[in-house]
């Protein structure tokens, strides 16, 4: 008879797992995940009316002129952007070598052989020049560099990117660093490694995915910067002539002039220049989250 009470009395023991939609946690929960759904909604519309837009309206510029030849004197119709491509990749390349070496030097630095009260007010100070205007970057360039040197020019403008991309390469490259766990560093020294062979050998190879991840970003910002290049370059139509020139074309400026212009056919390709910004950068960011996917750590 007990046996029997038992397993009568059992079932009514079991806890029910199904969820009542009237309970208010359950009406709570739905609520919230309809605002969450809406605010990733509202965020994505700017985003894809941007691209869509600039799309449409430099699509009609996009052929093999547009990389290959010179822009339309007064009065042409044809013409292309191709010296205002080949300036942008020179004044960012300049602006690279001096940003990168000195970026990545800086967060090993940080992240290997500074204590921690010297780290700290280095990585504020990175975080504060993170959020400095870009025009702020071109003042600094044209004092330092075009009232000095008494002429305009492509390094001028290089040293002025170079400003905007360090805070970017130094906190990402000093992340990755970071990420690495201290075991590996611990067993490389355990094997009779120096400290500058442990770093050089196995801690930067396994951040690499990381560092490079910040270089592309950093580009990237670099590539569509142009108040910068207001006061340290002078925009020219023609072919880009070397570092030190005073005039050097470059999209980002050629857009802010072509855009001016009350003349129909520059507009188009202030347009299609934007574009190809758009698309540079959206090449660099595919590069970017293919580097951070090869991430080991």
């Amino acid at each position: 008879m007990a046996d029997m009470t038992y397993n009568q009395q059992q079932p009514e023991s079991i806890v029910s797992l199904k969820r009542n939609p009237s309970r208010p946690r359950e009406i709570f929960n739905k609520v919230m995940t309809i605002l969450s759904g809406a605010c990733i909604g509202i965020t994505l519309i700017p985003l894809f009316a941007v691209l869509i837009y600039v799309f449409i309206k430099g699509l009609s510029r996009l052929n093999l002129d547009l990389f290959t030849k010179l822009p339309p004197a007064a009065g042409q119709t044809t013409g292309g952007i191709a010296n205002a491509i080949l300036g942008t990749i020179m004044v960012v390349a300049i602006a690279s070598l001096i940003a990168v070496p000195f970026g990545v030097l800086a967060a090993v630095y940080l992240s290997e052989f500074s204590d921690e009260e010297t780290a700290r007010p280095i990585r504020f100070a990175t975080n504060v020049l993170s959020g400095v205007p870009s025009i702020i970057a071109g003042v600094f360039a044209y004092s330092l560099l075009v009232l000095s040197m008494g002429k305009f020019s492509a390094f001028a403008g290089g040293v002025a990117l170079a400003v905007l991309m360090l805070p970017t390469i130094v906190r990402t490259t000093d992340e990755a660093l970071q990420i690495v766990p201290r075991d590996i560093r611990w067993a490389s020294v355990g094997v009779g490694a120096s400290n500058y062979q442990t770093v050089l050998q196995i801690v930067l190879p396994a951040a690499l995915p990381g560092i490079i991840t910040g270089i592309t970003l950093a580009i990237a910002r670099a590539a569509g910067e142009t108040a910068p290049l207001l006061f340290t370059v002078v925009y020219s139509n023609n072919w880009p002539r070397g570092p030190f020139a005073p005039t050097v074309p470059s999209l980002a400026y050629l857009v802010y002039e072509f855009a001016r212009s009350f003349d129909i056919v520059l507009q188009e390709f202030a347009w299609a220049g934007s574009l190809v910004l758009v698309l540079l950068v959206l090449i660099t960011s595919i590069l970017s989250r293919w580097a951070t996917s090869q991430k080991q750590f």
